[in-house]
């Protein structure tokens, strides 16, 4: 072949390989147009249901409750609210006692005014399924349910069902979130709105049904990946809600770890912590808190350093790879493999 003939062919497959990758990239980032795919998510209001035991035959809403919320009904009852077995008829005396309480009365009558209908949360959760379905269309859905528990469980997760506590998702300025001040500090109760009730669906659906993570490798990088895909997996499933949001932080939090992205790299691997096991070592990069501890000036550093940055490993790894599906990111645990192949430098 003539010399410069084959150097225009291999010119025009390296432009067409170009091309080909761009496209996927635009591709990835695109919103994906998922109203087609036949995945409606109703939230059910078992919170509605079960009061319901409050005023009609306790036996008989008890039937239609185990009937109507299978598994979930029995995890309420024995392992929220720890009342016994509901195959005993005794815990009924301690459920008149509860609905005779006015602290109940006074929670009930909070969530409902918060909650009158769960329309905004239906639609947002129906179109997060849906993106699930278009990326794993084997995945089961699981039915969804709304229940109060006096701050005994945010989330719930059992056999084909997640279910969401509403009485904490009431608004940052509730009423009732300085009581618990001690179990829930104000760092933590500031996501009690409800703009974060469709994160954490996605999100705990993710880790405890979908990619649950395993203790194979302990080290910190092994975290920071999983956390990682973890959020990318929410990038992908909810494009319309705001990072901060997804990771929990607020907008100046957010904005510290971008404007201190490469000195946040620099201390880790200063550090020795990428390959670190020992969790009390580790746990003040991946925890909840105000901070993190020992960086940054007047404690103004973002907390869960570790999350954010293999969520930037991740993303970084994905562009360099458009070939590869999420699926394929999910399932893959060759944390090593993806910090490498991610060539994350920040500058």
């Amino acid at each position: 072949m003539n010399t410069l003939l084959q150097y225009k062919h291999i010119k025009q497959i390296y432009l067409f390989f170009s091309f080909t990758l761009l496209f996927s990239s635009c591709t990835r980032n695109k919103k994906v147009d998922v109203s087609n795919i036949s995945v409606n998510i109703s939230i059910l209001r078992f919170d509605h249901d079960f009061d319901k035991m409050r005023t009609q035959p306790m036996a008989k809403q008890a039937a239609f409750l185990k009937k109507t919320y299978g598994p979930f009904y029995q995890d309420f009852i024995e392992r929220i609210l720890q009342y016994g077995s509901i195959n005993d008829t005794a815990y009924f005396k301690t459920l008149r006692q509860m609905f005779a309480s006015n602290d109940y009365l006074a929670l009930k009558h909070e969530v409902d005014s918060v909650y009158p209908n769960l329309t905004k949360q239906n639609t947002e959760i129906t179109d997060a399924f849906r993106r699930i379905k278009f990326y794993f269309p084997k995945k089961q859905m699981p039915h969804v349910y709304a229940y109060f528990s006096g701050f005994q469980a945010q989330t719930s997760i059992g056999d084909n069902y997640f279910a969401i506590g509403l009485d904490q998702f009431l608004g940052a300025d509730s009423k009732f979130y300085p009581a618990i001040i001690e179990s829930f500090p104000h760092y933590i109760s500031r996501r009690f709105t409800p703009d974060n009730i469709s994160s954490r669906i996605i999100e705990g659906f993710a880790r405890e049904d979908m990619f649950p993570e395993t203790d194979n490798d302990k080290s910190l990088l092994a975290k920071m990946i999983y956390e990682g895909k973890i959020l990318y997996f929410m990038d992908q499933t909810l494009p319309d809600v705001p990072d901060s949001t997804k990771i929990g932080y607020t907008t100046q939090q957010l904005k510290w770890c971008n404007d201190f992205k490469p000195q946040i790299w620099a201390y880790f691997l200063d550090e020795n912590l990428l390959y670190e096991t020992d969790f009390l070592k580790t746990q003040k990069y991946l925890n909840e808190a105000p901070f993190t501890p020992g960086i940054g000036e007047k404690n103004e550093s973002a907390p869960k350093l570790a999350v954010w940055t293999g969520w930037q490993i991740v993303k970084q790894y994905m562009d360099k790879h458009p070939q590869l599906t999420l699926a394929q990111l999910m399932i893959d645990n060759d944390f090593q493999k993806i910090l490498n192949e991610s060539k994350y430098k920040p500058k």
